[in-house]
């Protein structure tokens, strides 16, 4: 074993981090990486079964090492709450990844209702907003910090997902609202970035509703040999996983208003 990988495999030693929609998919899977360095993670989402299954993985890994709230981030008194006990039961904040959302519905703009658009918001960019707002006063106290933003290709770099305009709208604003705070609060030594992923291996489309009239809109876009040029299928939470690691950690000290895209070539088609 490298030096180098002996360091990083303790890099998040006496940290503390809290990862949103940490029950599965990116969010867990950046929640086993952290804790494997070393981490105490605070898993935040919707506490069933798939969350506790999380914190028990964790907890396998490094007793005491993760504990599951449930969490709507699009709650303000949930998050806030939340926020607090994690901070008061782990020590303090370090890290935050505000990783939390769905593709909600997918429909024509003169389809998609008032509610669905307002939900999509409501989950993926106010739940940001919330997520750093309650965290950011625990980040100062401890000198400095980290926090990582789950944006996406599309509304950034894509614009093909036919139906998707609430959803890109918020990934869009995501990335703007992460460039804000990285100037703002880069004089208390907080960075913050977004990364920016492309289609990726998780259960996000469970929360997708397609509309029956979605079929008028959309363009067909083929590509006879898949649609990411370096890998035979969607990237792996883990690939995420490693990123977000990375930005959060000191290694990544001088890195903040960044975003960072990982998805293996496929929005340079």
């Amino acid at each position: 074993m490298t030096s180098n990988q002996t360091t990083n495999r303790e890099r998040y030693r006496g940290k503390t981090a809290i990862i949103t929609g940490a029950g599965s998919g990116i969010g867990k899977a950046a929640a086993v990486k952290l804790a494997s360095e070393g981490a105490q993670v605070a898993l935040f989402d919707l506490l069933d079964e798939r969350t506790e299954q999380a914190a028990r993985e964790i907890n396998a890994i490094r007793e005491g090492a993760a504990r599951a709230y449930d969490v709507d981030v699009a709650d303000p008194k949930r998050v806030e709450q939340a926020v607090r006990e994690a901070a008061e039961h782990f020590g303090g904040i370090d890290v935050v990844f505000a990783n939390a959302g769905i593709n909600g519905k997918l429909a024509p703009v003169e389809d998609l209702s008032f509610e669905d658009w307002e939900k999509t918001l409501s989950i993926n960019l106010t739940g940001t907003f919330l997520t750093v707002k309650y965290t950011v006063p625990y980040l100062k106290q401890r000198g400095g910090g980290s926090i990582i933003i789950t944006s996406s290709i599309n509304g950034n770099d894509t614009f093909s997902g036919f139906g998707m305009s609430a959803y890109s709208t918020t990934k869009a604003g995501q990335v703007a609202f992460a460039k804000m705070l990285a100037l703002e609060l880069a004089q208390f030594k907080i960075r913050v970035n977004a990364i920016s992923p492309g289609a990726i291996s998780t259960n996000i489309d469970a929360s997708t509703k397609k509309s029956k009239e979605l079929e008028e809109i959309v363009i067909p876009v083929k590509y006879p040999e898949g649609s990411q040029p370096l890998a035979d299928g969607p990237g792996k939470p883990e690939n995420v996983a490693d990123l977000v690691a990375f930005l959060g950690s000191d290694e990544a000290i001088h890195i903040t208003g960044a975003r960072i895209v990982i998805d293996g070539a496929e929005s340079l088609l």
